[in-house]
């Protein structure tokens, strides 16, 4: 995409995250976003910009731990945290529902793809996932899901795939025609 928060590009009038938090807001209590660098980029959006603390820009796991380090901070006893990328902007409306009801771990699947970003996190993984990322390497979202062994909570494909994600300018105008 040329560089840049894909998260920012423009979608039916806003910004895909736009899309995206206008989807997850309703099914959670609280909602953070985890990013690194200028949080100023994502102040019209209204939430709290939680950077990861991994040096080495460590990819989505370091983001998860990110957002579990802050529900243990700011929500205690929540059992975990859903996770879901920022640039899928068709997220199923009982996305939060049918995960937390599946118990943490869990991760969403559609058709016959796994979605381990999509995923329901219990919060006393944290520990074990920051020794995997700062001791032995771990990178691969999905080498630490087969961890956990996670609950998988399908969702229907059909018309389109509910976890649809924008990579590309022709993934962008798709999204722009299934708006």
């Amino acid at each position: 995409m040329g560089g840049g928060d894909k998260c920012l590009l423009p979608l039916a009038g806003r910004p895909v995250l736009a899309q995206v938090i206008d989807r997850i807001r309703p099914q959670v209590a609280a909602l953070a976003l985890n990013a690194n660098g200028d949080a100023t980029r994502f102040a019209g959006f209204g939430l709290q910009v939680v950077a990861d603390d991994a040096m080495d820009f460590a990819g989505p796991l370091a983001g998860i731990l990110a957002a579990l380090d802050w529900a243990q901070r700011t929500h205690p006893a929540a059992p975990g945290v859903l996770t879901v990328p920022a640039d899928t902007p068709f997220l199923p409306l009982d996305f939060a529902v049918r995960l937390v009801a599946a118990g943490a771990p869990a991760i969403a699947r559609s058709g016959a793809r796994i979605h381990p970003v999509a995923g329901f996190w219990p919060m006393e993984s944290a520990a074990a996932l920051r020794t995997a990322l700062r001791t032995e390497g771990l990178r691969k979202v999905g080498d630490w899901t087969a961890r956990l062994t996670p609950s998988v909570v399908d969702f229907a494909a059909e018309p389109f795939d509910p976890f649809f994600n924008i990579n590309t300018p022709e993934d962008l105008a798709r999204a722009q025609s299934l708006l």
